[in-house]
């Protein structure tokens, strides 16, 4: 399946990358996260939230095809 990664804040810094097609079988959020973290080992050390489809999710939420992936910073606020 065909998915849209996009990459905010300092996850942007960590990938050299704000966005890229990623195509993989079905998975889960935490098996994407892996692949994610293989491609790009400066992941594995970073706090982000996932959204997919502009809803925040779990690890173990099931992403559909051509879905949009965002990889969100720490929020932080006032």
């Amino acid at each position: 399946m065909e998915l849209t990664i996009k990459y905010f804040g300092m996850l942007t810094e960590a990938t050299e990358i704000d966005k890229e097609s990623f195509t993989t079988e079905a998975c889960s959020v935490s098996q994407l996260l892996k692949k994610l973290q293989s491609t790009y080992p400066k992941l594995q050390n970073v706090d982000f939230k996932v959204a997919v489809d502009q809803q925040l999710v779990t690890l173990d939420y099931i992403i559909s095809n051509e879905a949009e992936v965002a990889l969100l910073p720490p929020f932080a606020g006032g």
